[in-house]
């Protein structure tokens, strides 16, 4: 059975590979995502496939985990969240942009497709 982190890991090469199968494969039917790049909350199949088709067509597109900030918990059994900040970072008319956010997901390892739920939004700037 994978970690927690292992899922993170092949979530994040999904991303920076531009995989949207694999990046689909990940979570499970009735998956909900609070997305970084939306202001809907997608909770059905075809939407998430609508929102990562369209963001893994950005150029350049990338995503990096920052390390220290990463905190697993175990809920119960197989269940864990999982939290931390990663930066997203594509191009926009030609330059390329970074785009700090905060993450949190819910998953359920025993699932064949573990992830439950996953929000995601950008950090605001500093007054």
């Amino acid at each position: 059975m994978k970690q927690p982190r292992q899922i993170l890991n092949q979530w994040m090469d999904a991303v920076n590979t531009g995989n949207l199968e694999a990046l689909l494969a990940l979570y499970d039917d009735g998956a909900v995502l609070i997305p970084t790049f939306s202001n809907r909350l997608l909770s059905k199949p075809d939407a998430l496939r609508d929102y990562f088709s369209k963001l893994c067509g950005r150029d350049e597109l990338s995503i990096a985990l920052h390390e220290k900030t990463l905190n697993v918990q175990t809920i119960a059994g197989n269940v864990y969240a999982m939290n931390g900040i990663y930066c997203w970072r594509f191009a926009v008319d030609d330059e390329l942009l970074s785009f700090e956010a905060r993450f949190s997901y819910m998953l359920d390892l025993v699932r064949p497709k573990p992830i439950v739920h996953h929000h995601s939004s950008q950090i605001p700037r500093m007054l």
